[in-house]
């Protein structure tokens, strides 16, 4: 906050010298037979009275109004201070005026016609009530945009603290519904079958080791998750034995792409849950990464019916295409169907 503070203060004084700058030296370009002191004089001093008095505005704006609280006072506050130090840019000009013409270079005819008038105060604080009174809506208009933009800044951040909390939470369903799966499966088989319990808990201390240290990363590449996926495979293998069949086809080239960590895990999960474990006689999973049209493609095919039961929270399904929109918004897209006597689940991710 200090260094953007810093930042906008230099910005100010850098835009108050051009500007005051830029518009007493207009008289330079104007083809009038002036001298050259007269000219020096008009543009220092001229440049000093409209900083000088802009400053005292500002300093006096930025403690008394505010955007948040901008009603009648406010604006009221504003055409005071406008009037007040168009008054005081007014009587610096009669003074500066006065100093020139008293103990400056005689004056040519030129010069004279210009400094007519230099005297009246009215006239002096007419003129100068239309210059602050253009510097006070230029004042307001980037103050309006800075904020504006502070806004905007804020927004984003808050939306991307918002997604990492969602994504966090959303990662954070996956540990438990995965857990209590596989603690089933080795209370099963615990009595019956202690090496082969062992060697499912070996299995499944790697698995949860993976979700662990994962669960702050949006994205993996490829052959990482793969090796969870492998895995659990042989985790779900000691359970179903022959019963199930698992089948990879991953091009070389998709190996380095980087995806949501545990998706294809979900995935493989969810056609063992609801495919494999209902069937007396076991299937097939079929595991398919791929690229197509600039988009990485992952289909996991499953032996079975695409039937959800009624106490199913679905919080696997969910958890993808929730943490698909976070991550893509719209590119991504997440389809589950069934298609010839196979349940086929299609993960489309885009590569730019």
């Amino acid at each position: 906050m200090e260094l953007s503070t810093r930042k906008r203060n230099i910005a100010f004084w850098v835009l108050q010298f051009l500007g005051w700058g830029f518009i007493n030296s207009i008289a330079i370009l104007i083809p009038q037979k002036i001298s050259l002191e007269m000219t020096i004089f008009s543009v220092i001093v001229g440049i000093f009275i409209g900083i000088f008095s802009t400053s005292i505005l500002r300093w006096y704006l930025k403690r008394n109004v505010h955007f948040d609280a901008f009603g009648v006072k406010e604006v009221i506050k504003i055409v005071v201070s406008t009037l007040l130090t168009a008054l005081l840019f007014g009587l610096l000009n009669v003074f500066f005026g006065y100093l020139y013409v008293k103990f400056g270079p005689e004056l040519t005819e030129t010069e004279m016609r210009m400094m007519e008038g230099y005297d009246k105060i009215m006239l002096q604080v007419l003129n100068s009530l239309f210059l602050v009174g253009a510097w006070v809506i230029t004042y307001f208009v980037i103050k309006l945009l800075l904020k504006l933009n502070q806004n905007r800044i804020e927004r984003l951040e808050l939306n991307t603290t918002l997604k990492q909390a969602q994504l966090n939470t959303l990662k954070g369903q996956i540990n438990p519904h995965f857990m209590f799966n596989s603690l089933n499966n080795i209370r099963g088989l615990m009595l019956e079958d202690v090496d082969k319990s062992r060697e499912m808990i070996t299995k499944l201390s790697e698995i949860i080791r993976y979700s662990l240290t994962k669960n702050n990363i949006n994205d993996i590449p490829v052959w990482e998750e793969l090796e969870v996926v492998e895995n659990y495979i042989d985790l779900s293998k000691i359970q179903f034995e022959d019963r199930l069949e698992f089948v990879k086809k991953v091009d070389e080239d998709t190996l380095d792409v980087r995806i949501p960590p545990m998706i294809i895990q979900l995935l493989i999960e969810n056609a063992v849950k609801h495919g494999i474990s209902n069937l007396k006689d076991g299937g097939r999973i079929l595991l398919a990464i791929f690229k197509k049209d600039n988009d990485l493609y992952i289909e996991v095919k499953n032996t079975g019916k695409l039937k959800i039961s009624k106490d199913s929270t679905q919080l696997g399904l969910k958890n993808i295409e929730q943490r698909l929109k976070l991550l893509y918004a719209d590119r991504a897209s997440f389809k589950l169907e069934e298609i010839s006597d196979e349940v086929v689940a299609q993960i489309k991710i885009p590569l730019t």
